[in-house]
């Protein structure tokens, strides 16, 4: 199905995708988490839905292929999206969470590199990353990873070319318009500014995420 820039494709034998369109920023995730709201609200009418995943431009929609077939499911989800036909609001209660970093030397090995890249000083890129507060836009890669937005365009950087093969737990990063806390010692090739000692994933709290899709994050230099 298509309705302008939006397309529902199957995605596999038991999931459809809907592809939003657009720049990944705000706006693409608080419609995508929209549309995941809306189709988790008609999942009590049609139990064979599984729960939506909104991802930075897109949401997957799992459903149980023994019970539905997918003109149904993409019937149920062209209905959904009459609720993100406009700008998304932001979240009126976000969670707030203030993060202190220590920014640059062992613990932000490309501060330097990024501050030459952005054409500013260390303390230059540590001023405009820590004024921003940013919206958790979704969570990926790894449990309790945020992907937060929008950075300064200063920051706007690339990824390395070469991933390292292990980040700290708590390292803070930057990568085209995000920035992100690694929650686990993993690999990764974003550009690291600085390491918090915050606790992002624990699996013994309820959620485990400490981070959660429309929470704001303010990062403060330790």
């Amino acid at each position: 199905m298509r309705d302008g820039s939006i397309r529902v494709v199957p995605f596999g034998d038991a999931a459809v995708l809907v592809e939003l369109g657009g720049a990944a920023g705000i706006a693409a995730a608080r419609r995508a988490r929209a549309l995941a709201t809306a189709i988790e609200a008609i999942r009590s009418d049609m139990p064979v839905l599984g729960v939506p995943v909104a991802a930075a431009t897109s949401v997957l929609v799992p459903f149980d292929p023994r019970a539905s077939v997918v003109d149904e499911v993409e019937a149920r989800v062209r209905a959904a999206l009459v609720h993100v036909s406009g700008p998304a609001d932001p979240p009126p209660d976000a969670t707030v969470h203030e993060l202190a970093v220590r920014y640059g030397g062992d613990d932000g090995p490309d501060l330097e590199s990024v501050a030459e890249e952005a054409e500013l000083s260390a303390d230059g890129v540590i001023e405009l990353h820590a004024a921003t507060t940013y919206e958790v836009l979704f969570l990926g890669f790894a449990p309790g990873f945020g992907y937060l937005g929008e950075l300064p365009a200063r920051l706007v950087v690339p990824r390395l070319a070469t991933p390292r093969p292990r980040v700290p737990a708590g390292s803070v990063a930057i990568a085209g318009s995000m920035t992100a806390v690694y929650p686990h010692a993993l690999a990764g090739g974003w550009r690291l500014l600085g390491r918090t000692d915050a606790r992002l994933f624990d699996p013994g709290s309820m959620p485990p995420a400490r981070l959660r899709p429309g929470d704001r994050v303010r990062f403060v230099p330790a």
